[in-house]
């Protein structure tokens, strides 16, 4: 099949877009506000987009109080959301009133970052810490007022729990991470599906 996104004529019943851009990692944004007010949201449009310096980008539709927290103060925290806390991650992606903390609403214990205000979640095997550089209004051809955000970030500190180094390596498999699909899909990754290839003359 083919269709033109233009018009989104794809005839199935639900956009097939974000099933077949997938498995998308998590960003499980905590950003705190001026006021001190905690949010903690899960973004499926989340990635590493440079390693040297190190940077992060997630893109929100329309502007959230992660969004809007994240300008007031210039700090995030992207925590690592896994098979084991999938439920509690999936919490805090309800919509709830402006500067009610979604951490403890999906009773997750917060833990104090080193460099930057926003907590980070306790239950979480690893997390950056960020320092937010610039907000990106992704405008679509044509113009007109943009649907989504790009926000990015430098990640100042990295928070690893020491169970999950093994042989000085980071074993990312262990931890478990899930990804979003399309739909209500999730994966997420295991010892037994990760594999190795190296790259043509390395």
């Amino acid at each position: 099949m083919f269709y033109e996104t233009s018009t989104n004529a794809h005839g199935l019943p639900h956009d097939p877009f974000k099933a077949i851009v997938t498995p998308r990692p998590i960003g499980w944004i905590s950003a705190m506000s001026a006021k001190g007010e905690v949010n903690l949201s899960p973004y499926s449009f989340f990635n590493a987009v440079s390693e040297r310096p190190p940077m992060v980008a997630f893109s929100s539709a329309g502007k959230k109080d992660a969004l809007t927290f994240i300008e007031e103060t210039g700090e995030f925290v992207c925590n690592l959301a896994t098979y084991d806390l999938r439920e509690k991650m999936n919490l805090t992606s309800a919509v709830l009133p402006r500067g009610e903390n979604e951490m403890k609403h999906a009773g997750l214990e917060p833990a104090p970052s080193r460099l930057v205000k926003p907590p980070r979640v306790a239950e979480s095997p690893a997390a950056l810490e960020c320092k937010w550089l610039q907000t990106v209004p992704l405008i679509p051809l044509g113009g007109g007022e943009p649907s989504y955000y790009l926000v990015i970030g430098q990640v100042v500190g990295i928070h690893i729990d020491d169970r999950y180094i093994v042989n000085g390596l980071v074993d990312t498999a262990a931890m478990r991470p899930i990804a979003r699909s399309g739909y209500r899909d999730y994966f997420v990754a295991t010892p037994e599906t990760k594999f190795s290839i190296t790259r043509p003359g390395s």
